[in-house]
């Protein structure tokens, strides 16, 4: 079978294409590089009535031990174009470029913007779905535009404003839209300013596990306004950042750091991390999902909410 002339690949092991290591094969596995093969790549899987998932660098993603049974279509588009404007640096970036690639780019020239997000794995695209940020900053902070296919394949051009960003969201969670490309504005800025923030995300990556993993597992919680939960738990106050609240320390108060299921553990270094020690299998991740999710609402009174996605569930 194949796609434009080429070759449609079959049952191709996802753990090997996601950075939790976990994951059965994709019945059909096809890479696109261009906007041409991503359209004839979906009307394919329509035409057998078949799901289809967008993959990126696997990075926030869990995907089912029994795979995925319909078309992964791997994006391939890495195509950048700089364009220096004196005081901003102007980047149209197709969405498999990488989001690292873009921050040695922009800060090479002296641009600010993202150099947060140093060692953070993925691509632009899926920083962008899911408003991928750290150090109190996230990606929504330098798009201006998305090129997007919607869900009757027409390619369309969103701004930033458009876009639904939240924390850790956008509307592409929600929607059908496949991002194509984007257009990121950055400043011009002190190279010592850029090089401090760097420094910053370099130690929390010393800070990483040494272990596969999809990252932080939850979402941080957004402390509310008279919020219960410090009511409750006055002793919390002095742990709110910028409104939130790490869900590290949450599930470290339930005495659950180093806890295993099979071969996934929460990782002792922090708890908000679950890691793959070596064949770690989904249903053991999902396991320990409910008990933090359970101890912290037994504890704590609140829902956790996850920041990885499901694949195949």
């Amino acid at each position: 079978m194949d796609i434009n002339g080429k070759n449609i690949k079959e049952n191709i092991l996802l753990a090997n294409h996601t950075t939790f290591r976990i994951g059965g094969p994709a019945r059909y596995f096809f890479g696109v590089q261009t906007k041409e093969d991503l359209i004839e790549a979906l009307k394919w899987a329509r035409q057998k009535s078949l799901p289809y998932f967008i993959l990126g660098g696997g990075s926030n993603l869990l995907v089912n031990d029994e795979g995925f049974d319909g078309l992964v279509i791997k994006v391939k588009s890495e195509e950048l174009k700089v364009k220096n404007d004196g005081d901003k640096l102007i980047i149209k970036a197709e969405a498999g470029v990488t989001l690292i690639k873009i921050i040695l780019e922009t800060t090479k020239l002296g641009y600010s913007g993202v150099e947060w997000g140093f060692g953070i794995p993925g691509t632009i695209g899926g920083a962008i779905c899911g408003n991928a940020g750290r150090l109190g900053q996230d990606i929504s902070g330098v798009v201006k535009e998305v090129a997007i296919l919607d869900k009757d394949l027409n390619e369309k051009k969103l701004l930033a404003s458009e876009c639904g960003f939240g924390y850790r969201e956008s509307r592409f969670k929600k929607t059908n839209d496949i991002i194509l490309q984007v257009l990121l504005e950055f400043k011009r800025k002190e190279l010592t300013a850029i090089n401090q923030v760097l420094n910053e995300a370099k130690e929390v990556i010393k800070k990483s596990p040494p272990f596969p993993s999809a990252g932080c597992v939850f979402k941080n919680y957004k402390v509310a306004k008279n919020d219960v939960l410090i009511k409750n738990h006055p002793e919390l106050n002095e742990r709110v950042r910028g409104g939130k609240m790490g869900v590290g320390h949450l599930i470290d108060q339930c005495d659950l750091k180093g806890k295993q299921i099979g071969g996934a553990k929460i990782w002792e270094g922090h708890a908000n991390y679950i890691v793959n020690t070596g064949g770690a299998k989904a249903t053991h991740v999902i396991s320990l999902i409910n008990v933090c999710r359970d101890s912290v609402k037994e504890k704590y009174g609140i829902i956790l909410e996850e920041e990885i996605r499901y694949v195949g569930f």
